[in-house]
């Protein structure tokens, strides 16, 4: 059974790229098995292609806002969790 901890709330998307910009409330690293949950979404996949300022980055702090290429629409609001195996 998978353990989900809060990492982040969805902050803002942009459709024609699928960028969701991520508020971390907790820090994130690259390769980390996410889900993006909300009213319509939820999204299981990777943490990969991590943006802060438009600048390639392989770990992120709380407090910081990301760029996450994501596949698939997620929507302002939704939140974001890191998915541990137990």
């Amino acid at each position: 059974m998978a353990e989900k901890k809060l990492v982040g709330e969805i902050t803002h998307f942009f459709t024609n790229i699928n960028v969701a910009v991520i508020k971390l409330k907790a820090g994130l690293k690259e390769g980390e098995k996410i889900l993006i949950e909300g009213a319509t979404t939820n999204l299981e996949q990777e943490a990969k292609s991590m943006q802060i300022e438009h600048k390639k980055v392989k770990a992120a702090k709380k407090g910081q806002s990301i760029g996450l290429k994501v596949k698939d629409r997620v929507r302002e609001g939704d939140k974001v969790y890191r998915v541990e195996d137990k």
